[in-house]
């Protein structure tokens, strides 16, 4: 075997693993998209993220290629009571053992500059990067008749 194919292999292996990972610490419930309709440029995800690993870990990116950006945001209120979406680049932790909820008018998957209108019944892409679970990969539905504030933890 020669030094290229070990590397491979050995790239290849660490990748599962970390996958693996992945699957058994971090689970994702409750998850649909939605933007405004059909000529918005932007879009959001919602979801609750379950840590069931001993430790905290932290929800640190989102990559999609539904969007020419994603980033994880947040709604802040100002002196004045208004609310303002604000891009949040440390993420958000999840707690060992917890969860945390993306919802309207909270955290969030931020989609700006969308490919492609999001379509009711469709599916976006999604990769979302934790600290210490790595990367899980979703696709999450589109609905845009929801009414609810968001998901939620029963």
């Amino acid at each position: 075997m020669s030094l290229t194919s070990k590397l491979l292999a050995t790239l290849a292996a660490a990748a599962f693993a970390t996958t693996a990972m992945a699957q058994e610490t971090i689970t994702l419930e409750d998850a649909y998209a939605r933007s405004a309709g059909k000529t918005a440029k932007a879009g959001a995800a919602f979801m609750v993220i379950q840590n069931t690993g001993e430790a905290d870990d932290r929800l640190v990116r989102a990559e999609s290629e539904a969007a020419a950006r994603v980033e994880l945001h947040t709604h802040l209120i100002d002196a004045n009571g208004v609310a303002q979406m604000t891009h949040v680049e440390e993420g958000f932790v999840i707690p060992a053992g917890g969860a945390h909820a993306l919802k309207r008018g909270g955290d969030h998957v931020m989609f700006m500059g969308l490919v492609a209108p999001f379509e009711h019944g469709a599916t976006v892409p999604v990769t979302l990067v934790f600290e210490k679970a790595g990367e899980v990969e979703i696709d999450v539905p589109v609905d845009l008749e929801r009414k609810d504030m968001g998901a939620h933890t029963n």
